[in-house]
């Protein structure tokens, strides 16, 4: 089994798309899952009391998830279903040494994740994509190779000379960026199945722009706390998004962990 036991699906809407999925994908998963296309959705992992993001200078999600076998699951099907994902320079830091693709993430299920997405036509890995107004990242990171990176045009003088012959480099503005502007650059490229995994004021920036189509969010069963000027941050930071409604279309659990799904 790819998966220990398998996803238990607590409420799914009856009319979600349904890719064809290999049977070891399905039954881990507890069902099928799919995307109308174009679609732009995103992946977070949250504690109960709403902690997504720490002030460690390492990626958070691992800590908040508790290394949840699970999660990084969901992660790499998610990763698996889409033809590029996106990320922001602060999560690109953070994330050191990581390939953002869904054997990366998940090993045990790379044949499955390879199959899907030959059934799925695309290609064996997701385009990666940076974005990044200052151009302030380390250019020797793996996951750079055959990247693209969007910025500003202040950003592009920064990184001019620095990335590899692999590694596109778009202006968008002069030294400013908008979000909506790269997805614009990102669809007229072809990307139909976009998945952010980008950090909370990444998010919140999309949210408030009306970029994004779904959210999924684990919950993992830990509480961090909050103080002042902790640092910490909640799933959408930086931004009064109005209480932006959604849809919860799914709901899965796997031991004390949920995994739940949003429509905007």
């Amino acid at each position: 089994m790819i998966l220990d036991a398998p996803l238990e699906t607590l409420f799914e809407r009856t009319d979600l798309p349904r890719f064809d999925l290999p049977p070891s994908l399905q039954q881990a998963y507890g069902g099928a899952i799919g995307f109308r296309k174009p679609c732009v959705f995103a992946n977070f992992v949250t504690s109960v009391d709403g902690v997504v993001a720490l002030p460690e200078p390492t990626e958070s999600g691992h800590i908040i998830s508790k290394s949840s076998r699970a999660d990084r699951f969901v992660m790499g099907l998610l990763r698996a279903c889409a033809d590029t994902v996106m990320v922001g320079a602060g999560t690109f830091r953070k994330t050191r040494g990581a390939r953002f693709r869904a054997d990366a993430i998940y090993p045990d299920g790379a044949a499955a994740f390879a199959e899907l997405r030959a059934r799925l036509g695309l290609a064996p890995a997701p385009r990666f994509v940076v974005v990044t107004r200052s151009g302030n990242i380390d250019t020797g990171e793996p996951a750079l190779d055959g990247a693209l990176v969007v910025t500003s045009r202040a950003g592009e003088a920064a990184l001019r000379g620095r990335v590899s012959p692999n590694t596109e480099v778009v202006a968008l503005g002069a030294d400013t960026l908008l979000l909506a502007d790269v997805v614009a650059l990102l669809r007229k490229r072809g990307a139909e199945s976009l998945l952010t995994e980008g950090g909370p004021s990444f998010f919140a920036e999309a949210a408030s722009a009306r970029l994004v189509d779904e959210l999924f969010v684990t919950t993992s069963p830990a509480l961090f706390g909050r103080f002042t000027n902790d640092r910490r941050k909640s799933l959408a930071d930086g931004m009064d998004l109005g209480g932006l409604p959604m849809e919860l279309v799914s709901a899965k659990r796997h031991g004390s962990y949920l995994f739940l799904r949003y429509a905007f």
